[in-house]
């Protein structure tokens, strides 16, 4: 009988982890018949499991679909606990030195989520709430991870890489594909007021070994990032140095 239980209880948290993968990459949420058809699951089963999982803020649900809940993002900052306390010096002396705003972004498949932040002290700067998602595909820390990825999996993402959000988005995917590995030979990533008008950034790819993925960026106003870009770059390529040597120790 206890192994009964034991095996039911682990066939419900099996599937539970079932329907929040299927929900990972979808921002906009997916229907309940969606859901069940993604995952392979019968729709009652997806019901009784999204009732339960809304409950416990795993889950939202409004008129758009099923969503990722708030629980999660207080999970995940948990999970980045160590990452940003070894990244934050280095984060606040590339801030100091640049005088512009420092972002540190984990990659989350067709986006990327800020998880830290250090703001820059000028009266014009670009600053963005922490959890803000960005979609990967016009943001440098986006691009800097999507560089990172194998082939298969760019093959997966490019249908999701389509949202335009400005004149300069990439949104065809011979661009983008050539944007990629263009900053695989350089080792970094730039983004030139593709994600919003006015605001432009370079990004590298930190490698903090087995696990979540994430990158250091620094944004920076327009009318600032070209003249300015030889410094900003080789003060962000300092700082990916130091926040690597840290996690190597």
């Amino acid at each position: 009988m206890v192994a009964d239980t034991e095996a039911n209880g682990s066939q419900v948290i099996a599937r539970a982890a079932t329907l929040l993968r299927a929900l990972e990459n979808r921002p906009a949420g997916l229907s309940m018949s969606e859901l069940a058809k993604s995952t392979a699951l019968p729709r009652t089963t997806v019901h009784r499991l999204v009732t339960s999982l809304i409950a416990q803020q795993l889950l939202i649900q409004d008129s758009a679909g099923i969503k990722l809940g708030p629980a999660l993002t207080r999970l995940a900052a948990s999970a980045h606990t160590d990452i940003i306390a070894l990244a934050q010096p280095a984060m606040e002396t590339l801030g100091r030195r640049t005088r512009e705003t420092v972002d540190l972004c984990v990659w989350r498949g067709s986006h990327t989520v800020l998880v830290s932040q250090y703001a820059s002290d000028q009266e014009l700067r670009v600053v963005s709430p922490i959890s803000t998602a960005f979609p990967s595909h016009c943001a440098a820390h986006g691009k800097a991870l999507l560089a990172e990825q194998p082939e298969e999996l760019l093959t997966t993402l490019m249908p999701q890489l389509n949202e335009v959000r400005t004149v300069q988005t990439l949104k065809d995917r011979q661009p983008l594909l050539k944007a990629i590995a263009s900053i695989r030979q350089q080792g970094y990533a730039i983004d030139r007021e593709e994600h919003a008008r006015g605001v432009c950034g370079v990004s590298v790819a930190l490698h903090t070994g087995p696990g979540e993925r994430y990158a250091l960026a620094l944004a920076v106003p327009a009318m600032r990032f070209d003249e300015q870009f030889p410094q900003l770059l080789a003060a962000l390529m300092q700082a990916k140095a130091e926040i690597e040597t840290l996690v190597a120790r």
